[in-house]
Parts: structure tokens; sequence; C-alpha cells
């Protein structure tokens, strides 16, 4: 079973795609600011995380800035999610390690789930 961290500050959002990838067989776990991401980083240590930008206080430019920093988190993938289309914070995201850029208005949660199974199968089959 993967483990997901999904950080995401707006709570309808964030139950839905808990519910959704916890349907789809993944442990979840949400967090609410890039903060409260990072302290759930420590005890949870996920598969993957799914990292909205706009966040409160901290960004997730900002976070993907500290994550990079601390070893047993930047060996973590990030995929970036947001409704925040902006090409140069794309190639900030990027830059700083994110794995892909996913405009949430762009896909149902059903195919983000998607992306993300085969994202991770991807991945098992390149260790």
């Amino acid at each position: 079973m993967y483990k997901i961290l999904i950080i995401e500050d707006e709570k309808l959002l964030s139950e839905m795609y808990e519910e959704k990838f916890s349907q789809s067989g993944f442990s979840v776990m949400v967090a609410h600011s890039a903060e409260e991401g990072f302290e759930s980083l420590k005890e949870y240590k996920p598969d993957l995380i799914l990292l909205d930008i706009l966040l409160p206080q901290e960004n997730g430019i900002q976070f993907l800035k500290r994550a990079k920093d601390v070893s047993e988190i930047s060996k973590i993938p990030v995929i970036v999610f947001s409704n925040y289309d902006d090409p140069e914070t794309k190639k900030k995201a990027s830059d700083l390690g994110a794995r892909d850029y996913l405009i949430k208005t762009n896909f149902t949660p059903s195919e983000i789930v998607g992306k993300i199974k085969d994202f991770l199968k991807r991945l098992d089959t390149s260790r």
C-alpha cells in the first residue's frame, strides 16, 4: 500500500482527495499547511507528496526549497497540484525537484488518482 501525504489548505478539496485516494487503496495523511506537512513527514514517511502551491504562510515553492535541504525529505517525490497556472512557478517547482505540475481544473479527482498510480508504478520499475 502506497502512503501519500496531501498538502492542501482547502478543507473541502483535501477531504475529497483523501477519500478518493483511500478508496483507491492508498494510505493517506492530509496536512493543511506547509509547516503541518513538514511535521507530518517526520512520522508518516510517505512514498509521495501531493503539494498545493497556494498555501497559508509558506507556499508550495517555499516548501520545496526547505525540503531540498533535508536529505530524508528530499528523496520523497513531490507532485504539485494547483490551480495556479503560472509558467514561472511551474519552472521554479521543476527546478526545485517537483516531478510534475498538475492543474487541478484540468483533471477530475479520479484522473489525478490515476496519474499518481501510474507515476508510482513507473517509479517502482525504475528502482
